[in-house]
């Protein structure tokens, strides 16, 4: 009922074609935790990879991309659960943007979309 957005016909998509895998915890007591969340149901976080063409290129960096699926701006939180010392927004090739450094907030990344657009973020890992 209602529109695409109001429906959730996007999340339902994901969740058909690409449904979850349960995988056992090593132990009974492990808490449960999720790398990664995004604070709008407008914006679909795509990939997470190790950034660089191969594992000696950035091996304590990961590259999220993200893109607005509902045809609004909007502005949304990235959280990770991941140990993040620099956020960077960078091109679809992962190379910095002109002043592409972000502030890591205890919300998380802040991120600014217009519609239906893609953004790409190198986040550097502490060791």
């Amino acid at each position: 009922a209602g529109s695409f957005q109001e429906a959730g016909v996007i999340q339902q998509a994901y969740n058909l074609n690409f449904p979850l895998h349960a995988v056992p915890a090593s132990c009974a007591q492990c808490p449960a935790w999720s790398a990664f969340s995004v604070s709008s149901p407008a914006i679909v976080l795509e990939t997470v990879k190790q950034a660089g063409a191969g594992a000696e290129d950035r091996p304590e960096a990961v590259v999220v991309r993200l893109y607005e699926a509902h045809g609004s701006t909007v502005t949304a939180w990235l959280q990770t659960s991941l140990p993040v010392k620099e956020a960077i927004l960078c091109d679809l090739l992962e190379r910095p943007a002109v002043q592409g450094r972000l502030p890591l907030e205890q919300q998380g990344l802040r991120l600014s979309f217009t519609p239906f657009h893609v953004l790409s973020v190198l986040l550097v890992l502490s060791r």
